[in-house]
């Protein structure tokens, strides 16, 4: 889509055109060190089926602005459902209370980019509500169908299209059209008096046809039943300091969480991050690299350019163990003297951007799988996770593995329930020992929160090895 076709969407009914907006973003800002006007229409959907029936179905448009005068530390924002000349020269008028810039260079616009890493249709425009309703009934069908003790399945379909415009305090203006769609499944299978279930989706900045085909779908739902019936044959976890095996894909999101967080510019400005002022310092076993690559095609954490207009790239965080880069919005970047990596992000126009990850993953190794397994006495396979926290300060965490297995001499055993992995983000990367060659990255189902604020995100990692981890378990 071309930026007449954006301008019509995001200056429908108003009295705004592409000049208008740039000689009144020039005048709000004219002063200040740096800031924007972020412009945004978004549809999002979503659609439920839960006990075989449809049990919610929502649609919903947003639009509006937000307006940020910068200046040193201090940040002035402004934001609006209305898009006209009159709202922004109102919100104009609330920036005023910032002190203004003295003696202070005025930050450069980013570059222009070429880059565009994914479609601009409408998923939601893309198939009817009658396709949708189907693929869900589908689902449902084909799971109770694969096993008598299947008693409840959940599916839920959601999709989104953002339009975005930034204008920048020079008037130069940066625009994208975004994607992203999900489909999530929950399998409850009960036996014996036990209920269990397991969860698993897929997703994208992509239309629905993508999760339309036969063989994603029933893949997904094949999944989900696959961890439910695990669960419950499980047995109850060990506890104490053990070797864990960490499986490859959607386990990474422990890597984001306990290390991610903590590589974020702003933590580490204010020094409240554990991995503050250790740029250039060995913080990981080598052979470890972590990557945060907003370049990848039709990834969930992709972006063409991010919410200040910087261009998307793919930044090195960790280098075979070294601490290289911090992620870094424009405010984060100019007060440490480094430069924008991209990763200004804001969950609508309504929120700030502040530094944010986009797809986080740990690059391969060179072991085989089965190598790594062989090397474990007695430890656990951690092979999914469900939920976790951590403290960013501190680097501490915890996380629950929803599929889990024993490793006893070297090979896979008994499921277990309610393993939960204790640690610190700093520490664990020290005790990584084996790095696998099956790097995946995550189905495309990660939401990340951050402030208040929500934003779709990827991870990935390889089957790895790390030791001495604390496991807390369930057995008495």
């Amino acid at each position: 889509m071309n930026n007449l076709d954006i301008n019509k969407i995001l200056f429908e009914n108003s009295d705004l055109d592409t000049e208008t907006i740039s000689n009144i973003t020039k005048k709000s800002l004219h002063g200040f060190e740096d800031g924007e006007l972020f412009i945004e229409y978004c549809e999002s959907e979503s659609m439920v089926l839960d006990d075989s029936k449809i049990k919610n179905a929502s649609f919903d448009t947003k639009k509006g602005f937000g307006l940020r005068a910068i200046s040193g530390e201090s940040i002035g924002y402004a934001h609006s459902t209305e898009i006209n000349k009159r709202a922004i020269l109102n919100a104009s008028k609330t920036l005023r209370r910032l002190n203004q810039t003295k003696n202070q260079k005025i930050q450069p616009s980013p570059k222009k980019t070429n880059l565009h890493i994914y479609g601009e249709n409408n998923p939601i425009d893309n198939k009817s509500t009658k396709q949708k309703v189907e693929l869900l009934s589908s689902i449902d069908k084909y799971a109770r169908k694969l096993d008598s003790r299947v008693k409840q399945v959940q599916a839920s379909l959601s999709g989104q299209w953002q339009v975005v415009k930034i204008v920048r305090s020079s008037g130069d203006s940066f625009s994208d059209i975004r994607p992203l769609v999900r489909l999530s499944i929950t399998v409850t299978v009960a036996h014996q008096g036990r209920m269990e279930s397991g969860t698993f989706g897929s997703g994208g900045r992509d239309v629905y046809e993508s999760l339309l085909k036969p063989e994603k779908w029933k893949r997904t739902v094949n999944e989900a039943l696959k961890q439910a019936l695990v669960n419950l044959a499980a047995g109850p976890a060990p506890a104490g300091e053990m070797s864990v095996v960490l499986g490859p894909g959607w386990p990474g999101i422990l890597l984001h969480e306990a290390i991610g967080h903590g590589l974020e510019g702003d933590f580490n400005r204010k020094k409240t991050s554990a991995f503050s002022g250790r740029m250039g310092e060995q913080i990981a076993s080598k052979g470890v690299t972590v990557l945060d690559d907003g370049t990848l095609k039709d990834r969930r954490g992709s972006l063409s350019i991010d919410d200040e207009g910087t261009p998307s790239q793919k930044t090195v965080l960790i280098e075979n163990g070294i601490l290289k880069n911090y992620m870094q919005d424009r405010m984060n970047a100019k007060l440490m003297s480094m430069k924008p990596t991209g990763n200004g992000r804001r969950q609508s126009f309504a929120h700030e951007p502040m530094p944010r990850m986009t797809n986080t993953f740990m690059l391969a190794g060179n072991h085989e799988t089965g190598e790594i397994i062989e090397t474990v006495k007695d430890g656990l396979y951690a092979v999914n996770f469900g939920g976790g926290s951590v403290d960013i300060t501190s680097g501490k965490f915890v996380f629950s593995a929803s599929e889990a297995y024993i490793i006893k001499n070297g090979k896979i055993g008994q499921s277990v329930k309610g393993a939960t992995l204790i640690g610190n983000g700093p520490d664990i990367l020290t005790k990584v020992r084996m790095v696998g060659k099956d790097m995946m990255l995550d189905e495309g189902i990660g939401t990340c929160g951050k402030d208040g604020q929500l934003v779709p995100v990827g991870v990935g990692q390889p089957t790895m090895l790390v030791e001495g981890l604390t496991v807390g378990g369930t057995e008495g």
